[in-house]
């Protein structure tokens, strides 16, 4: 009788230690294991401002301006460049008649929302006239203002002016490191620009 209940009671010790192992095996990964995949961790998130917090001064007077045509030519975009140093700085010259611009805006929309309070967004609308920018403003709202360019002069500040649209890309110094003609032909590499010429450059 005594042994028929040791050998029970060690049934039942490895029934507990099986299911032990298989409850063990098959829960799911911590967070910190599941943030490796492959070997490598993910890519960090791009950085945003957190709740709460206000952008930098420079960034939310462009916030304010959001959507505004700007007057002002060559001096006022190469102060508005003076008071972004410190802030990586993406400027995208289009115009309403630009069918390449068209399909890259929404590009600029949203990586502009990404990158808020980090990166700061600047147009300009380059041989065009008020109203139809105007126009295409109210279709394509941005969280940023635009210099209004009628003669190129403003987009020859960053290489521009010769192909529309373009896209210039300024580090923190205030440093030009890329004017990229032509159309972003996804956003992706878009982004890929802003991280590299403008908050890595």
């Amino acid at each position: 009788m005594r042994s028929r209940i040791i050998r029970v009671a060690l049934c039942l010790t490895v029934v507990a230690v099986v299911v032990s192992t298989i409850a063990f095996g098959l829960r799911p990964a911590s967070q910190d294991e599941s943030a490796v995949v492959g070997g490598s961790t993910s890519s960090p998130p791009a950085r945003q401002v957190p709740a709460g917090r206000r952008p930098a001064p420079a960034l939310a007077a462009l916030e304010r301006q959001a959507n505004q045509l700007l007057d002002g030519g060559v001096p006022a975009f190469r102060q508005r460049l003076t008071g972004l140093r410190g802030h990586p700085v993406v400027v995208n010259q289009w115009a309403s008649w630009c069918g390449s611009c068209r399909y890259e805006f929404p590009f600029f929309q949203r990586l502009a929302r990404r990158y808020r309070g980090a990166v700061a967004f600047v147009g300009v609308d380059s041989q065009d006239t008020r109203q139809d920018a105007r126009r295409f403003i109210a279709e394509f709202p941005m969280p940023f203002p635009h210099y209004f360019d009628p003669d190129t002069a403003v987009a020859r500040v960053f290489r521009g002016g010769q192909a529309w649209p373009t896209t210039a890309f300024y580090n923190r110094a205030g440093e030009l490191t890329k004017t990229h003609v032509g159309a972003y032909a996804t956003q992706a590499k878009l982004d890929e620009d802003i991280r590299r010429f403008a908050i890595g450059g």
